[in-house]
């Protein structure tokens, strides 16, 4: 065991939301220590669309000029299709200043953001295990770090897990039989990059199809990524084999069938099982936040889960700093904890109940048929369900 070092945060995963927290956090002064698993560029199973709001967070982060030189794509609208070809389109425009939005691979774009993290003085250790929660009197204080066969404790007031829909620290708490009594997954996330996808280079286009849906949009280097979500029956009827699940269940959707024909997959394909949506306790134990898709998973197909991890990663380092002069002093955690709590309701509550109700219609292709079929009579109705997917 080696001698604890000691940080104001100790943060685990430096996705978006990790890298945003530990970046605004040290750019204020705090003393950080951001760990992640992987050793970075690696690849990421993700729809890869970058809003257009998520620019001006790259700004505040000092990364927006490399972030949109990285050679991705300018992507001006969003395109959903029905499974009969049915279309509605949604501007990019109207997400904010900017007039597109950016289709860029998470290598490139966690990346950037790790080496900026490092310029900011943020200590960051990749291929780095958090392999357990360290406590003091039931409140969590610290990580074990596990780096090779190196094995050390890191303590802080404050610990965050930002480790994405696996909640890695987080389940090193959680009771066993809860645990154990989950259900089966009953939904799988593919993602590879594609060559010769017949998709406009502008465009993201979303697909329904019975069972999921699933996004295809321009990214770096001529090629095109697709990211898709279908049923856990689907695909292991597909015997778990991705490019069947393409072919048989996502070409169900004709525009799907016609951009998909001549495709490839030049990259190695990414699965995940995924059990929930939508919101969980964004302060599991005392001494411990959560933020990223470790604390709301939201549907990918609103196109705004990028822009949630840029969001609550600032969130939680503006409150943080907030009651860190007293965390340091020894202040009890609640105060920081109901902040927190009280905060992430405001921004995040509404558009998570909104994404619920939608989801409701994404998983049925005749009732997202009708959907498109209403919003696309009505510019005003798509316009104002679009941003309600973004406002708290």
């Amino acid at each position: 065991m080696v001698t604890a070092n000691n940080y104001d945060v100790v943060i685990a995963g430096a996705g978006p939301a990790g890298s945003s927290a530990a970046i605004h956090l040290a750019q204020r002064g705090a003393r950080v220590l951001l760990a992640e698993q992987k050793l970075f560029p690696r690849a990421k199973l993700c729809g890869e669309f970058i809003s257009p709001e998520c620019l001006d967070h790259f700004k505040h982060l000092g990364v927006a000029e490399k972030m949109t030189t990285a050679g991705g794509a300018r992507l001006t609208q969003t395109v959903f299709y029905s499974r009969s070809g049915r279309s509605v389109s949604v501007p990019s425009e109207w997400f904010g200043n900017q007039n597109s939005a950016l289709g860029l691979s998470r290598a490139e774009m966690d990346h950037l953001l790790l080496l900026r993290a490092r310029e900011a003085g943020v200590e960051v250790r990749e291929g780095t295990l958090a392999s357990a929660l360290v406590y003091e009197d039931e409140r969590v204080i610290g990580m074990r770090l596990k780096t090779g066969e190196v094995t050390s404790d890191v303590t802080a007031p404050l610990v965050i897990d930002a480790t994405g829909r696996t909640r890695a620290l987080v389940r090193r708490f959680e009771d066993q039989k809860a645990r154990t009594g989950r259900q089966h997954p009953s939904l799988v996330a593919f993602k590879a990059h594609l060559e010769d996808a017949e998709v406009a280079g502008d465009t993201c286009e979303i697909y329904f199809y019975p069972g999921g849906y699933g996004g295809l949009s321009s990214v770096e280097h001529g090629l095109s990524n697709l990211c898709f979500i279908a049923s856990a029956a689907d695909v292991r009827a597909c015997h778990a084999d991705a490019e069947t699940v393409m072919k048989q269940i996502v070409s169900r959707n004709s525009r799907a069938a016609y951009t998909l024909a001549r495709s490839r997959a030049r990259s190695e394909w990414l699965a995940v099982t995924l059990d929930s949506f939508g919101r969980r306790e964004p302060v599991p134990a005392d001494g411990m936040l959560m933020i990223g898709d470790a604390a709301a998973f939201i549907d990918p197909f609103t196109g705004s889960g990028m822009l949630m991890a840029l969001e609550g990663g600032e969130l939680a380092a503006a409150v943080i700093m907030r009651h860190l002069p007293g965390l340091r002093n020894g202040d009890q955690f609640s105060a920081l904890a109901e902040d927190y709590r009280t905060s992430y309701q405001q921004l995040f509550g509404s558009r998570l109940r909104i994404c619920a109700m939608l989801r409701r219609a994404a998983f049925v292709p005749r009732l997202a048929s009708v959907a498109i079929r209403l919003f696309g009579a009505s510019v005003r109705a798509r316009r104002a369900l679009a941003r309600a997917t973004r406002k708290g």
